[in-house]
C-alpha cells in the first residue's frame, strides 16, 4: 500500500523537448501522467528546451511548460546539423534551465526524461538542493541496436566537442548510478539494466492509455476527408517517420498486397524525425506506382479528435519497428477494438500475446515484405479474427493499462524514491 500523500508540491518533469506539432510517445506519456498528477493534487510542470518550439511558455493540457534556450556545445555544426538532432537524439545543454531547476520554488520531485548533459543538469541540481530525483528510460538506452545509434551521432561526427567538461560537472554519467529510482517502459530493459547497474532501484512501469478517450470514434467520416472507401481494407501505422519504425517494410509489404487487393489503402502518420528516411519512402511509393494507396500525413496533436478518428478508420494496426521499447500506439489501438499486427522485439514481445491479443509479423527480429504481405492477406480475409483480437485488446488495454492505475504505481514509485533520498541526506529534502 502507498504511503499517505505528501504536502501540495511541484513535481518538475525535464525531457530534451516537449511540442505538441512532434508529438511522440514520450510527450504523451509525461502529459498523461502530468494530467493524473493533478487530479491527485500535486502540480506537476515540464521544464524543457526551445528544441522545435517558438514559444517559452504555454500550457498543454492544462498542464504549464516552460521552456529555455539551449546549445549543442561541438563547433562547426551546420543550420541542418542542429535540426537533425533538435529532431532526434540531440545532447543538449542549457544553462537557464540548469539555473531555473536550482531555484523553482516548491519542488517535491524532479523526474528526469533524458540523459546526458541534460539528465546532468536535473540530477546536479536535484543533490544541491537535497530532494529526490527519478529517471525514465522512454527510449531504450541498454537496448538500442548499434546501428541506429550510430545512425543518432552521425550530425556530430568528427565534430569538436566544448561540452565535456559540463558532462563531467554535471555527473552525466552517474545518472543512472545516483538516480532515487530508475524507471523502464520496457522489460528487456529492465532486465539489461539491472545487469550494468549496482544498485537495485530499478522498476518496470510500462506506460498507459485513456481508454475511454479512444473507445469511440467516428472512423467513416475520417475515411470520407481521406478519400479511402467504406469497404477498402486499411492498415494503419501511428509513429515517426523514421528508420527505427521500419516504415519501408510496411510499405514493401504493401506493394506486394496489391497484386490480390488492388483496392486495399495504407496510412502512414506522424512527425518526420528523419526526411531522408522519409524521402526514401516517398520515392518507392511513386516508383511502385503507390501513390493512389499509400498516403503518408504529418503527425497528429495529441488532443487531435482525428487521431482516434484514425484508429476507429481502420482494419488492422501494424507497427513493424526495428527496435520498440514499449509501443504505446498499441495501446491507443487496442482502445479503439482494432486488432494489432507488431515486430517481435524489444517491449511489444511482453506487450503483444501470438494470436490472443495480436499478431507478431512472422519471422520475428528478420521479418520480410513477403511474410508481411501473407500476414496482411490473411487478416484481410478474417473480419471476425479481426473482430476477437480487437475485444482481447481492448479489454487487456482497460484492465491493465488506464493511465489511472499507471499513476498509481509511479506515485509509489515517487514514495519510494522520497524514503530513498530521506536516507541519502538523513533527512526529508529541504
Amino acid at each position: 500500500m502507498p504511503m499517505s500523500r505528501p504536502a501540495l508540491d511541484r513535481i518538475i518533469h525535464v525531457p530534451r523537448r516537449f511540442v505538441a506539432e512532434e508529438w511522440g510517445g514520450t510527450e504523451t506519456v509525461i502529459l498523461e501522467i502530468s494530467r493524473q498528477q493533478r487530479l491527485a493534487g500535486d502540480r506537476p510542470e515540464i521544464m524543457t528546451s526551445m528544441a522545435l518550439a517558438t514559444r517559452r511558455d504555454e500550457q498543454i493540457g492544462g498542464v504549464p511548460v516552460r521552456r529555455f534556450p539551449y546549445v549543442y556545445p561541438f563547433l562547426g555544426l551546420s543550420r541542418a546539423d542542429c535540426a537533425a538532432m533538435d529532431k532526434k537524439g540531440g545532447n543538449l545543454l542549457s544553462f537557464s534551465l540548469f539555473a531555473s531547476l536550482l531555484t523553482r520554488p516548491g519542488v517535491r520531485l524532479f523526474h528526469a526524461h533524458a540523459l546526458k548533459r541534460l539528465g546532468g543538469e536535473v540530477r546536479t541540481a536535484a543533490r544541491l538542493r537535497r530532494k529526490p530525483f527519478v529517471v525514465s528510460l522512454h527510449g531504450g538506452v541498454f537496448d538500442v541496436p548499434s546501428a541506429e545509434r550510430e545512425e543518432m551521432l552521425k550530425p556530430i561526427a568528427n565534430k569538436p566537442e566544448w561540452g565535456k567538461a559540463f558532462g563531467a560537472l554535471f555527473g552525466s554519467r552517474r545518472i543512472l548510478e545516483d538516480a532515487d529510482q530508475v524507471i523502464c517502459v520496457g522489460q528487456s530493459e529492465m532486465e539489461k539494466a539491472r545487469g550494468q547497474l549496482t544498485h537495485d532501484r530499478i522498476a518496470y512501469l510500462p506506460n498507459g492509455v485513456d481508454c475511454d478517450r479512444f473507445a469511440a470514434g467516428d472512423g467513416a467520416a475520417f475515411r470520407s476527408r481521406h478519400n479511402i472507401p467504406a469497404d477498402a481494407f486499411l492498415a494503419l501505422n501511428v509513429s515517426r517517420i523514421d528508420a527505427q519504425k521500419n516504415q519501408m517494410l510496411l510499405i514493401e509489404a504493401f506493394a506486394r498486397l496489391r497484386s490480390s487487393h488492388p483496392g486495399a489503402f495504407l496510412l502512414l502518420i506522424g512527425p518526420e524525425t528523419q526526411p531522408g528516411y522519409a524521402a526514401a519512402l516517398r520515392e518507392f511509393i511513386a516508383a511502385n506506382g503507390l501513390a493512389d494507396r499509400v498516403r503518408i500525413l504529418p503527425g497528429l496533436r495529441n488532443d487531435s479528435p482525428d487521431l482516434v478518428n484514425a484508429y476507429h478508420a481502420c482494419d488492422v494496426f501494424v507497427l513493424p519497428s526495428r527496435h520498440e521499447p514499449f509501443g504505446i500506439v498499441v495501446l491507443e489501438a487496442w482502445s479503439a477494438g482494432r486488432p494489432v499486427m507488431v515486430s517481435h522485439v524489444g517491449g511489444l514481445k511482453a506487450l503483444v500475446r501470438h494470436e490472443q491479443n495480436g499478431l507478431f509479423i512472422a519471422g520475428g527480429g528478420e521479418a520480410t515484405a513477403e511474410g508481411l504481405a501473407g500476414q496482411l492477406r490473411w487478416l484481410s480475409a478474417a473480419p471476425e479474427l479481426r473482430r476477437q483480437l480487437g475485444a482481447v485488446g481492448r479489454e487487456e488495454a482497460r484492465s491493465r493499462y488506464d493511465w489511472s492505475r499507471i499513476a498509481g504505481q509511479l506515485e509509489e514509485l515517487y514514495q519510494a524514491a522520497e524514503q530513498h533520498a530521506a536516507r541519502r541526506y538523513g533527512r526529508k529534502g529541504a
